[in-house]
């Protein structure tokens, strides 16, 4: 293979295959990368603005029949610190989020074997009953499939009842590295690959907006990274025309801190910033369908999240006022919504507030900053 006709045909935003994209990874220099991955931003998202938001990551229950081992956040039932979350406290943590400019939850928890669709439909209606404006970005596809094999329905039944009880677009979680080689030792527990991709399908038909993952830095080969961003990129290609699909790809590694898989298995997140900076712009040359590449702050910190705007990235994420799954697992960074901003006019950008569907929000005049131990 030769670099430079690879280059060129990035440009071009052609699809790449599995075997270029692992040939670039080791084989083409980081700088080459970074400048074929930017100019590709600059066409894709060409106002240059670097795009962050507001939003609270609010757990439904963490009691989860999963057994993924990576996670350290999730009890089994009848734990002694099992829960699941009352409205008190959603209308508790949902005004404290308006208070800190925040307009959306990103509602998520575990596979709880007693919480089925009516759970669910019940808990978004009374929300959006209570706070009509905010916006739900909840559940992800291995609750979805979860919630369908409980009801024994389909994942269009499932997704449209959600959706009219107030689900406004899917979070790519429970991506991980869609193989199910892969997922039967890291997450056994959860759809397999092919599910993952049929819900998201699925919700892009319905015009319910989405966004995808990948956890990377355990288990995988490098080659099933990328047959992991060709089977995002497939999906995304076969969303019907009205649809906007996959908003954006949030590639983000492993935290290892106490996990079964380090403990265990002796598994350990061994990406070195080159690596992930590199895995930026390979997201960005692997995608050119997908328009928004966001770098992982919370997993990777500032400095290396920084330079990945200059490799592909335009978009720095939430703020998340409160985040618990990935932290419990060592993810130590924060930002507020004055550094995120400061951070990326540093970085040479310009901070643009946004929503889910990256349209502009203005800053809110009455906003409160958060108070963020570092």
């Amino acid at each position: 293979m030769d670099l430079s006709s690879l280059y060129r045909r990035a440009l071009d935003f052609e699809f790449l295959s599995v075997e270029e994209g692992v040939f670039l990874f080791h084989q083409a220099p980081l700088a080459d990368l970074m400048f074929v991955a930017n100019e590709l931003r600059k066409k894709q998202v060409p106002h240059g603005k670097v795009t962050w938001q507001i939003d609270r990551n609010v757990n439904t229950t963490n009691v989860c029949i999963a057994n993924c081992k990576f996670c350290n956040f999730y009890r089994i039932p009848g734990h002694a610190e099992a829960y699941i979350t009352d409205m008190d406290t959603y209308r508790k943590k949902i005004e404290e989020t308006f208070k800190y400019g925040g307009d959306q939850l990103l509602l998520q928890g575990g596979h709880h074997p007693q919480l089925g669709l009516d759970f669910y439909t019940k808990t978004f209606r009374q929300i959006k009953q209570e706070y009509p404006i905010l916006k739900l970005h909840a559940l992800g596809p291995p609750e979805v499939a979860h919630i369908c094999k409980l009801e024994k329905m389909s994942h269009h039944d499932v997704l449209v009842a959600l959706k009219e009880a107030g689900l406004d677009s899917l979070p790519g979680a429970g991506a991980e590295i869609l193989i199910d080689r892969v997922r039967r030792l890291i997450s056994k527990g959860k759809c397999g690959a092919d599910e993952w991709l049929a819900i998201m399908h699925e919700a892009h038909k319905l015009n319910i907006t989405t966004s995808a993952t990948m956890m990377f830095g355990h288990v995988e080969t490098i080659e099933e990274r990328f047959i992991h961003l060709a089977r995002i990129r497939e999906i995304q290609a076969k969303k019907p025309e009205h649809a906007k699909g996959f908003l954006a790809f949030i590639p983000w590694t492993f935290q290892d801190v106490d996990t079964l898989l380090a403990r265990i298995r002796g598994v350990h997140n061994l990406t070195s910033p080159d690596e992930y900076i590199r895995m930026i712009a390979l997201s960005r040359i692997m995608l050119p369908n997908v328009k928004n590449i966001q770098a992982s702050w919370l997993t990777v910190g500032k400095q290396t999240a920084s330079i990945c705007l200059h490799a592909g990235a335009n978009d720095f994420g939430s703020i998340m006022i409160e985040e618990n799954v990935v932290s419990a697992a060592g993810a130590p960074h924060r930002f507020t919504y004055r550094s995120i901003q400061q951070a990326i006019k540093e970085a040479g950008f310009e901070p643009q507030l946004r929503n889910q569907q990256y349209e502009w929000r203005k800053i809110p005049e009455t906003i409160v900053e958060q108070v963020v131990n570092y």
